[in-house]
Parts: C-alpha cells; sequence; structure tokens
C-alpha cells in the first residue's frame, strides 16, 4: 500500500500558529514551518484565514479539513482538536474533509467486547450518536461518516493508549455500501494506522452482506486491500438478511458477529444447534464469534459453551464516551 501520511500537522491556539511537517520527497516542502493563518491562505487555493479557524477550532475533538494547493493538488488535515490546540496528519485527496454546512454534531460511544467469560475487555465498538440540528444525520452518513469514525476511533485508541489504560485494545468502526464503494478507503485505513502508530488489528472494520450486495466482486477486491493494511475485518449481523456461506467462504473476515434476534433465543435447543454450526464453521476458518445484544449476563456460560469467544451487550457494558471509558480500566 503506498497510502501512507504526507506529514503530520499541529495548531497552537494560544498563537494562532499552524505548523506543517511534510515528509521529504512529496514535493511540497515548502509548506514545511509555522505559519500563521493569514500567511498560509495566501498560498492555498480558495481557503480563508477564518474557513482554516474553524475548521480547527469548531469540532469538540475532530478536525478534517481540505486545503487546495496553487498547483490544484489537494490534501486533507485529519486528526483531533482540543482546548490548547489541535493535531493530525497530512493526507493525499479531498474526499473526506468536512463541509461548512451548519449540522449536528458528531459524538461517537463506544460499546465495550468482552471475552465470552465477561471479565476481561479487549476492545470495543465504536457507534454514532447525533447532536444538535441542521444538516440531517443521513446525508453526513452518506458523506463521511466512516471517515469521521475512523478518525474518531483512532483518537480514541491514542487516549488510552497515552492516558495509561491498554495499549491492546481495538476499536470496531461499522462500513455501509457506499464506503465499500470506495477505492480510497484503504488508503485512508493505511493513513491512520501507521500515523497514530497502531498495531496489526487494533483497527477493525465491521460490514455486511447487504451493504456490499450492490458490488459483490468489488466488495471482496477492497476487503482484500483493507487487509493488506492491517486492519482486520468483522462480518456484521450474520444470521439475518442472506447470510450466504458462499460469501463467508470469499470474504478475508478474522470474525463473525452473530446478529442480536438469534442471541435473543439463544436458550431454544434448535437455535443452539444452529449457533453451535455456525461458531464450530467460524473457528475451523480461523475466525473468532461474537454473539451482541446480550441482555443478561446469565447466558454467557451457555455461549461459552456454544463457543463464542467475544460478547458485547447492555448486560456488560451500555456506549460510552471515549473518555469516560477510561473509568473501566481503574
Amino acid at each position: 500500500m503506498t497510502g501512507g501520511p504526507l506529514g503530520e500537522w499541529s495548531w497552537d491556539a494560544a498563537h494562532e500558529k499552524l505548523t506543517l511537517s511534510l515528509k521529504s520527497g512529496e514535493g511540497i516542502g515548502e509548506l514545511n514551518g509555522a505559519w500563521g493563518l493569514s500567511d498560509i491562505s495566501k498560498v492555498l487555493d480558495g481557503l480563508s484565514a477564518a474557513r482554516l479557524k474553524r475548521a480547527f477550532e469548531g469540532a469538540l475533538d475532530t478536525v478534517s479539513c481540505e486545503i487546495v494547493l496553487a498547483n490544484g493538488r489537494s490534501l486533507s488535515l485529519i486528526g483531533g482538536s482540543s482546548e490548547r490546540g489541535a493535531t493530525g496528519l497530512i493526507i493525499e485527496g479531498a474526499k473526506h474533509a468536512n463541509s461548512d454546512e451548519p449540522g449536528p454534531t458528531l459524538s461517537p460511544v463506544y460499546q465495550p467486547i468482552f471475552e465470552v467469560t465477561g471479565e476481561h475487555i479487549v476492545g470495543f465498538e465504536a457507534l454514532a450518536r447525533w447532536d444538535g440540528a441542521g444538516l440531517s444525520a443521513q446525508r453526513l452518513e452518506d458523506t463521511a461518516l466512516a471517515s469521521n469514525m475512523l478518525i474518531r476511533a483512532c483518537n480514541a485508541l491514542a487516549l488510552w493508549r497515552d492516558e495509561g489504560a491498554r495499549d491492546d485494545l481495538f476499536v470496531q468502526v461499522n462500513l455501509t455500501g457506499r464506503d465499500l464503494a470506495d477505492q480510497g478507503l484503504p488508503d485512508l485505513v493505511s493513513a491512520m494506522i501507521s500515523g497514530y502508530g497502531l498495531s496489526e488489528g487494533q483497527l477493525r472494520l465491521e460490514l455486511t452482506e447487504q451493504a456490499a450486495l450492490r458490488d459483490a466482486d468489488g466488495a471482496v477486491a477492497l476487503a482484500h486491500a483493507l487487509k493488506e493494511t492491517g486492519a482486520r475485518l468483522v462480518l456484521d449481523d450474520f444470521g439475518s438478511g442472506h447470510s450466504s456461506f458462499l460469501w463467508l467462504a470469499h470474504l478475508p473476515a478474522d470474525s463473525v458477529k452473530i446478529d442480536s434476534s438469534l442471541i435473543a433465543e439463544v436458550e431454544k435447543p434448535r437455535v443452539q444447534t444452529i449457533l453451535r454450526a455456525i461458531t464450530g464453521l467460524a473457528s475451523d476458518l480461523g475466525m473468532g464469534t461474537v454473539a451482541e445484544g446480550v441482555e443478561d449476563r446469565a447466558v454467557l456460560t451457555l455461549l461459552a459453551e456454544l463457543g463464542f469467544t467475544h460478547v458485547q451487550g447492555f448486560a456488560l457494558g451500555r456506549p460510552q464516551p471515549a473518555r469516560d471509558a477510561l473509568n473501566l480500566f481503574a
């Protein structure tokens, strides 16, 4: 893969200085250094100092801003912001930049995923939540949800690592059918993993067969490209919809998440037979299995007997902001 970050950036809110540090050989070394907003806006195409400042200070904890150079080359600054400033990565392209339109604020939450015993947290699923009104959340979901959630997930992993919680946690981010048609997604994922110094498997991508039905061959090819970046793949909602075994055969998934509708009926003998067959097949394929929607801790022993490796649900842990999740490791 060639989609690593081009460099890094940082924003000093107190002095309103943007520092760009680009790798050698990228052909844009003239941008290196600390810039005042009025100065750098003069060398960019159609980007005002005011818009740059809004991008760095307007979001609660995520920045995604397009810059276009005088030669027409598009770059994106992505990363996280705080009261003191912001830092992040510089990547090629402008697909994942924010617009200036008002809209709801994306406030992701993270639901813990446990080993099947329910005793040890191994990771989280990132779930999108929206605050405020204005531009519809559906429109944001259609245009930039996955890229924004990827940034948030990496910020969360960095937070937990830097605060001394754990450095071996993973976060799972959901992909839509539109995401699976985006040929630039592997480059973005590669940039995230490289730029944040993540280990293989810390960033995991959930996808459903239903989302991939628009172009199954293209989705499988993209899935293989995503695996090459060091991400892992989770086949979501298995047991609902089509749940084709052919899809299971072709997708290079690392784990299968069993739909909550089946887990809700786990005490029925016929359902247990089905679940035992699925977990056995997954194990033979070298894949883990996640039971989602666990509402009662009393079924954990049964789920372990049926062959599940991981569980998540309200009985074990509710979705919560990344900083609140630190309390789980206190």
